[in-house]
């Protein structure tokens, strides 16, 4: 008798412990996007559902569509929900629960996960990788404008250099022409004015024969 009381006790025990066990709310998972939560268009994301028991029902929510709906079964503790080819329509905000396999309800929601699609054009990295991109043209057009007014101021100090020595010839050469002509001006003057002396010496030399007396003329 007082072996089956027992008995009976310990059952009554175990199953209340159980009832007790099953109507108590499973705590809520976790969620994370892999390899993060901003992911550009049409790439792939991997939703990860990481669950406090082991080969569990997962299922993926999300608040904006409520008949959104996807279950997977765990291997382990993560279940996960792999979305492929993504649009602007799959952004949202997701959330997981899941369910063991001694109970029959859904455990509590894990903390939202805000997924953000973007164009390549609007990506964070976009707008680093287009000023890298403008500083990078404007330091090669600079370094080419460099390189190329050097050769222009060098040939313009060259032509201007040649100009001037040219010029400066031009000079020498008239001041050379000048000079020469005023020798020759002063050559000229001076053959003139020793011409009219050879000239009256002469006329003298040949004029005082005729002035003297021819001989006998006193007879």
């Amino acid at each position: 008798m007082i072996t089956g009381f027992l008995s009976l006790l310990c059952l009554g025990l175990c199953l209340g412990f159980e009832d007790e066990h099953k109507n108590e709310k499973l705590p809520k998972p976790s969620l994370k996007a892999l390899p993060g939560p901003v992911v550009e268009r049409r790439a792939n994301v991997t939703l990860k559902c990481h669950c406090h028991f082991q080969n569990v029902t997962a299922m993926l929510g999300k608040l904006q569509d409520p008949g959104y709906k996807q279950e997977q079964h765990s291997a382990g503790y993560d279940a996960e929900f792999v979305l492929v080819g993504l649009e602007p329509e799959t952004a949202g905000t997701y959330f997981c629960a899941y369910q063991t396999m001694g109970s029959h309800e859904w455990s509590e929601k894990s903390e939202p996960l805000q997924l953000v699609i973007t164009d390549i054009r609007d990506a964070p990295g976009a707008s680093s990788v287009k000023t890298d991109t403008r500083i990078i043209f404007v330091t090669t057009f600079s370094c080419l404008i460099i390189f190329l007014l050097f050769p222009s101021v060098f040939l313009i100090y060259r032509y201007n250099r040649q100009g001037s020595s040219h010029e400066e010839a031009t000079k020498r050469t008239g001041f050379a022409k000048q000079e020469a002509s005023g020798l020759s001006m002063l050559e000229r003057e001076s053959l003139s004015t020793e011409d009219p002396q050879e000239d009256t010496s002469a006329d003298v030399n040949n004029k005082a024969p005729s002035e003297e007396e021819p001989p006998g003329s006193c007879e």
